[in-house]
């Protein structure tokens, strides 16, 4: 949607919204900026006949209760309005547990294209008098960043339609292979993401996880020419192409921090002055190297060795050396 249509909408919505009588579509055209008082020919007058049929269709699609009718028995000619009370979300009520739940989803966008929409709506709740503290539960690390160079260029093109190229490094693989692929969109599972889409290349739905594209994301051909498939299940698609975890690695955990580690590890009873051991389930290495090293010296890897050397080895890329 351009941003000329989308302020069109939001101006529509506004009209109809600060009035309780229905409005005519003449009343709307003149009263509403972007669609123009027109030069009274019969050409103009279709232009904002259909353009206004558009936008109505848009407003019930995105679940806006457009109302038809007429204000008396004089009427001649239907009219539009929104009932606020239709419009309007009820009050929001939020436990304390809801409310910190709401602050720590915001601490999960750390990336600069992602923080203000959440800061936006920590503020909105905030002005509605609830009391969102984003650093409460300080035992709670949220593990879902957006940091990955891959991130925006990917759904930059998934926003656009646009299939792009870039080089991608499968697991244990030595060198970077070519990928061209239609976007269909990206997904966090597990803590990490996902680009989702046809792979043209192999003819063949295939997830990418963003971490192993090497390099730029190209354009590789023009806006609006990807169709995602209807009844597509993103998450899905994701979960089924996933390594199952099979393997079990051994991590010592300080006391009293990485709880969200803690809630999916096993306790293995060996416990010291240092912290405590648990059991980790992981399928790929390098994606729980991903993992453990995000929460810093709270965690170390006791074993098995590759998955120690998969973490070194992203230490030393992180240093330069």
């Amino acid at each position: 949607m351009s941003a000329r249509r989308a302020e069109r909408l939001i101006n529509l919505v506004i009209c109809l919204l600060s009035t309780k009588q229905f409005l005519s579509a003449e009343r709307i055209r003149s009263a509403v900026p972007g669609y123009g008082d027109g030069d009274g020919s019969a050409q103009a007058d279709e232009a904002f006949k259909r353009m206004f049929e558009r936008d109505k269709t848009e407003l019930r699609d995105l679940g806006v209760p457009l109302e038809t009718g007429r204000n008396g028995w004089g009427d001649t000619e239907d009219g539009y309005r929104i009932a606020r009370g239709d419009y309007e979300l009820p009050d929001v009520e939020l436990t304390a547990d809801e409310a910190a739940a709401v602050g720590l989803a915001a601490r999960l966008w750390e990336s600069a294209s992602l923080s203000q929409a959440a800061h936006g709506a920590l503020q909105k709740l905030r002005a509605a008098g609830i009391d969102v503290d984003s650093h409460a539960a300080p035992g709670i690390e949220p593990r879902v960043e957006a940091s990955d160079p891959a991130f925006q260029p990917c759904l930059d093109a998934v926003r656009a339609g646009r299939p792009i190229s870039f080089d991608y490094r499968r697991p244990r693989a030595q060198e970077p292979e070519p990928r061209e692929v239609e976007p269909w969109g990206v997904v966090s599972w597990h803590g990490r993401w996902y680009l989702v889409g046809h792979d043209r290349i192999r003819q063949a739905t295939r997830c990418f996880r963003l971490s192993r594209i090497l390099g730029g994301v190209r354009n590789a051909g023009q806006p609006g020419t990807v169709t995602v498939p209807d009844g597509i299940d993103l998450t899905a698609t994701v979960a089924d192409s996933v390594p199952p975890t099979s393997q079990t690695a051994t991590v010592l955990i300080r006391p009293g921090l990485a709880q969200g580690l803690r809630r999916s590890a096993v306790p293995t009873g060996r416990d010291g002055p240092e912290g405590e051991e648990f059991e980790v389930s992981y399928g790929d290495p390098e994606a729980l190297a991903d993992r453990l090293i995000g929460f810093g010296s709270a965690v170390i890897a006791l074993r098995p060795p590759e998955v120690r050397d998969a973490i070194t080895g992203k230490l030393r890329q992180l240093v330069g050396t």
